[in-house]
């Protein structure tokens, strides 16, 4: 059974935990139970820049292209990603009861009998055979009907995406097993709990209820039921007062045999980024994602990349790639980079290995020593 006294404490625990040492790409993705995706490319998708921490060799794109053959679905639990085939099946049949625009309620049918069709497809193909045309999406843009549609009967489990053909989905029927009893949904959602404290605990109180109620994306179906799931959490949790502040962490929740003589710049959905409040509370530093910030204002960077040495979140990265080589923009929180020679070394692997992800030739190094905290 873990103990937590201090900070330090729970910063060997959250890095230990979540950064075991590299396996293969389904081991990888079991033992996390959900990769989040993200469309941006910066220099790589947030999916990929997650697992080549945990995964032996990874390179970028590997995901994706090893998709069909992994047992793995895309799917929304409490964001969008990659979910292990197991706990698909825990979120399914999804029951959805807002309803979908008109237009996409009417083409629903005909679109679920093309793909029966022909066993899959894609959007393009759909648009293509009936000619729908554009409409306004969720977000208040303009999408494909066809996109919609298929969207709309993904998310309710009516199809599931067989793969994708240069970064586009194709869409086949999905199966699911008979839906649980009334009994048997409590026990569901202590199952997706589960996985969701395993791969971000320990975890300060105060983020628990926000981190679970998201199961209402993959539950829906369930929504009423997920306030008395976390009240049962707390009776089977671990918990401790640092510094102030309560942490809860299930039992199970371990530290791996984690290299911390590493350098490791991590996504802005890594799990040990994700939440930030935890990151706050153990690294003293506020970490925001600005790709969506006015460039004016943002004082980390498009697509800054958390630094982590050893057990310390110590700055970050804005990493492009420019003439097939790599280019670094580093600031550090404390003004400049460590003075050990380890952490020159670490890093200069740590650039060798992105550029292994990337499958690059080679890389070039532009840091910016002046930046302070922010």
């Amino acid at each position: 059974m873990t103990q937590l006294r201090t900070l330090d404490d729970l910063r060997h625990l959250v890095v230990t935990h979540s950064l075991f040492a590299p396996t293969s790409l389904a081991e990888a993705i079991a033992r996390l139970g959900f990769v989040q995706a993200d469309p941006i490319r910066a220099p790589a998708r947030a999916q990929d820049l997650t697992l080549r921490h945990r995964v032996s060799n990874y390179r970028a794109g590997e995901l994706e292209a090893r998709y069909a053959a992994l047992g793995i679905e895309e799917d929304v639990f409490i964001n969008y990603g990659f979910v292990h085939r197991d706990l698909y099946a825990l979120m399914h049949p999804r029951i959805v009861t807002s309803a979908s625009s008109a237009l996409v309620e009417r083409y629903a049918p005909t679109a679920l009998e093309f793909v029966r069709e022909r066993g899959s497809a894609s959007p393009r193909e759909l648009d293509a055979h009936f000619a729908t045309g554009s409409t306004t999406n969720a977000w208040g843009g303009k999408s494909s009907l066809s996109s919609q549609v298929l969207d709309a009967m993904h998310y309710r489990g009516v199809l599931r995406i067989a793969t994708r053909e240069r970064g586009i989905r194709r869409y086949a029927l999905a199966k699911h097993p008979p839906g649980p009893n009334d009994h048997d949904v409590d026990s569901r959602l202590d199952l997706l709990i589960d996985v969701l404290l395993n791969k971000y605990a320990p975890l300060p109180q105060k983020s628990l209820a926000p981190l679970l109620a998201r199961l209402r994306h993959a539950t829906p179906q369930w929504r009423e039921r997920i306030a008395p799931a976390i009240k049962r959490v707390r009776t089977r949790t671990m918990h401790a007062m640092i510094d102030g502040v309560s942490w809860i962490w299930p039992g199970s929740v371990r530290s791996a045999n984690a290299d911390l003589e590493q350098v490791r710049l991590l996504a802005p959905f890594d799990p040990v980024v994700w939440d930030r409040t935890r990151f706050e509370l153990l690294w003293g530093w506020a970490y925001r994602f600005e790709a969506y910030t006015p460039a004016a204002k943002r004082k980390l960077g498009y697509y800054a990349l958390p630094m982590l040495w050893r057990d310390q979140i110590i700055g970050w990265a804005n990493v492009s790639v420019q003439n097939n080589r790599l280019e670094w923009q580093i600031g550090y929180v404390s003004g400049s980079a460590p003075k050990d020679r380890a952490f020159k070394v670490a890093l200069e692997k740590e650039y060798q290995r992105f550029a292994e992800f990337l499958n690059l030739a080679g890389f070039q190094r532009l840091e910016n020593d002046s930046s302070g905290r922010q």
